[in-house]
């Protein structure tokens, strides 16, 4: 019996430690990186493709300013540029020289975990 979850691309479950709603073929979450399930093909190494996307940013507040309030919303469009999914990852507040450092990453898998030829530039 496989423990490889089987189904169609992009189908997705919730996570049970962090209620994250993550891919059904995830052996690892990627929200609290908790394992799933056996992976065999996880022993041999990750099924994750290279990064496809990776930005950093800081934000740094002016020392003697007023406190600022900020929300990370991270926003996905498809070809033709309609929204299909926006979420507000994070609120806070930063006060006089305080900052805080944004990393958005976007990582690319298979379902089975093979990679495809020249899937990431």
């Amino acid at each position: 019996m496989s423990s490889t979850r089987t189904g169609v691309a992009g189908s997705t479950r919730t996570c049970p430690h962090c209620r994250a709603v993550i891919l059904e073929s995830s052996s690892v979450c990627p929200s609290c990186r908790h394992h799933l399930r056996f992976d065999p093909a996880g022993a041999q190494g990750p099924t994750r493709m290279e990064t496809a996307l990776s930005v950093e940013g800081t934000i740094r507040h002016p020392a003697g300013a007023a406190p600022w309030e900020y929300a990370v919303v991270v926003a996905i469009r498809n070809a033709k540029g309609e929204e299909v999914a926006r979420q507000v990852v994070g609120v806070g507040a930063l006060q006089p020289s305080e900052e805080r450092t944004v990393a958005l990453t976007v990582e690319v898998y298979v379902p089975g975990g093979s990679v495809p030829p020249g899937a990431v530039s």
